[in-house]
């Protein structure tokens, strides 16, 4: 069998339709059996949101806000709708921000990340991700058992031990970050050590360097890469095709500008926002912070659902400015006030020993219109960001595509 299931080679109508059908029962969903959502959503009616141009008018839900959320209603910050004695575990990941884990098998939703990756009923799992406070150990080991795969539950650190268990037990696959991966092979290396067992592994949590992949492959192991998070689970995933990581199927995910819930058009850098459809913990519209890009086409590989660079850094981009904090959303309601504005993009610096800030704004207004236009965003920026900026006008199409909205080039040496 080629593919996990046959959910991953649906036409994308088809896809689209599913998900749409499925939408507004999951935000009614959370609005019932969420403290949270319910608040959130007061006085929105979920059976209207069956389109993706109406979810993207309902509010986003921020990672970084979950500590304060949690803070002030433990554990969950109420966005739970099952409850604690429903759980089968809870996590803790830095902050601390606390994550649920359900009873149903392969929660996190891995098994289809392994099985494209080649692993099989049988093959031994050698799982170097952490059993200790956050989630990812439990998250390839549920995936592992649904594929039939037994596991070593190897955890982190002391390397001989796990080059001697290696070497013992003969584990047909890896799981945890690369760089690890690469510290037991030359451990190995070191005591003369046979780890040749090992043929394939699912990497995450850290990037994949093409000169490490390469190490790795010219050592006979298959490796692909898998985003995920401990809020969501598994959001993308990489296939024998490597060109790019295709979304997982039980997700809705939208790319939108940071600092706001507008979405990009497909190519764009933006910020990854994810809907799931898990009943335990209904996350609707969660912004996860990492930035990223849609891919035009579909995988080699065959698998029909959009694809996505994978993650390319962070979107909170705020920076201080003669004391001041300056967020993304802010130069995002700046250019809402000004139609002529297209992508726009915030440049601080301390030319002269002091702060300054400049928002560069991509337009095809003419020349004559430009002054005019220039002299409203300043205004507009004095008053919404209370700080004095320039405006420099450009092209359309002449800002990097990159994601960022606030690029901070100041030096203090």
């Amino acid at each position: 069998m080629k593919y996990f299931d046959s959910l991953e080679t649906r036409l994308p109508a088809e896809r689209e339709a599913w998900l749409m059908d499925r939408l507004p029962r999951q935000v009614a969903h959370a609005k019932r059996n969420s403290a949270y959502f319910g608040s959130l959503f007061a006085g929105i009616d979920a059976g209207a949101i069956h389109s993706r141009a109406a979810l993207s008018g309902l509010p986003v839900t921020r990672k970084s806000d979950l500590i304060a959320l949690q803070k002030a209603a433990p554990p969950f910050g109420g966005l739970t709708a099952t409850p604690l004695s429903g759980l089968a575990r809870v996590f803790a990941s830095p902050g601390p921000i606390y994550d649920p884990e359900g009873r149903a098998q392969d929660w996190w939703r891995f098994g289809r990340v392994l099985f494209a990756a080649g692993f099989a009923a049988g093959d031994l799992v050698h799982n170097t991700f952490s059993y200790h406070f956050t989630p990812a150990g439990f998250m390839l080991e549920g995936a592992a058992h649904k594929l039939g795969c037994p596991v070593f539950p190897a955890g982190i650190g002391q390397t001989e031990m796990q080059v001697q268990a290696i070497t013992d037990l003969r584990p047909a696959a890896y799981v945890g970050t690369p760089s690890f991966l690469r510290i037991i092979l030359d451990k190995a290396d070191a005591l003369g050590a046979d780890v040749s067992s090992l043929k394939k592994a699912v990497v995450s949590g850290e990037a994949l360097p093409a000169s490490l992949r390469k190490q790795f492959v010219d050592r006979g192991i298959g490796v692909r890469q898998a985003y995920a998070t401990a809020d969501l689970g598994v959001i993308a995933y990489e296939t024998p095709a490597e060109d790019g990581l295709v979304v997982e199927e039980e997700i809705l995910l939208e790319i939108v500008r940071p600092g706001t819930g507008d979405p990009v058009a497909d190519g764009e850098v933006g910020e990854v926002l994810v809907t799931t459809f898990n009943p335990d913990y209904p996350l609707i519209r969660f912004a996860t912070g990492d930035l990223s890009a849609v891919l035009p086409g579909a995988s080699p590989c065959g698998r029909t659902n959009a694809r996505i660079k994978g993650w390319m850094g962070r979107a909170d981009q705020t920076t201080k400015v003669k004391g001041m904090f300056v967020h993304p959303a802010q130069v995002a309601a700046i250019v809402a006030r000004h139609r002529e504005i297209g992508r726009a993009r915030l440049v601080v610096d301390n030319a002269g020993g002091q702060d300054n800030m400049t928002l560069h704004c991509e337009t095809s207004v003419s020349a004559g219109e430009a002054g005019e236009l220039a002299a409203a965003v300043v205004a507009s920026i004095r008053d919404i960001a209370k700080l004095r900026g320039g405006v420099s006008l450009r092209a359309t199409g002449s800002l990097p595509n990159d994601g960022k909205v606030i690029e901070d080039i100041r030096k203090f040496d």
